[in-house]
């Protein structure tokens, strides 16, 4: 009799804790979250010019020279795409080590490429930001001093100033929470559909 007692008592207990942890507190948060921050709640979504909708804590792939180029987006079609051909990932973490020949490889591709584009600054080192990707891959964070380092290749062909190109960069930099927590981080998707006049 006291087993089936201790079993009712467990049972109730976990019926209680399903329902206030798993049912009324993930309620309570997702109303909070929709009615204070419906934005952010939602993804962080903004259609683009060419009516595409992008979140703003995703990173974009851009190579063109009229947008601003973000962290490397590591894409491996073998790994991110079904057999029915649909994406499962946009883009991951990569698994090569630093230490690799691939790695150096790939990241020499990329200097490469920076400096092709920009040929202003064939003397100045390429950030690191620009020829690595995150550990999560899906960064749209860059350096201020890698945002900087494209400035005057935008300005040559958006019409822009690099006046303009700059307050650009400056309204889309993120700043330390409270003012001492993380680094300052340029949001490179905002830049861009700034750039194209979305924002």
């Amino acid at each position: 009799m006291k087993s089936m007692a201790h079993w009712a008592k467990g049972l109730a207990l976990f019926a209680a804790a399903t329902l206030v942890c798993g049912v009324a507190y993930t309620a309570a948060v997702t109303v909070v979250a929709q009615v204070a921050f419906p934005y952010q709640a939602n993804g962080s979504f903004v259609e683009g010019s060419d009516g595409n909708r992008y979140s703003m804590l995703i990173g974009q792939s851009y190579a063109d020279d009229d947008h601003m180029w973000g962290r490397v987006q590591n894409y491996n079609a073998e790994t991110f795409v079904d057999e029915d051909g649909s994406v499962r990932l946009w883009a991951g973490p990569s698994n090569i080590s630093p230490a690799s020949e691939d790695f150096e490889a790939s990241v020499a591709e990329r200097v490469a490429a920076v400096r092709a584009a920009h040929p202003e600054h064939a003397s100045d080192p390429v950030p690191s930001d620009l020829v690595t990707c995150s550990g999560s891959g899906l960064d749209p964070h860059i350096s201020p001093a890698a945002a900087e380092y494209q400035v005057e290749r935008l300005a040559a062909h958006t019409g822009k100033s690099e006046g303009e190109i700059r307050a650009i960069i400056d309204e889309c930099t993120e700043r330390p929470q409270f003012g001492i927590l993380g680094d300052e981080a340029v949001n490179v998707l905002k830049v861009n559909l700034m750039l194209d006049g979305v924002l």
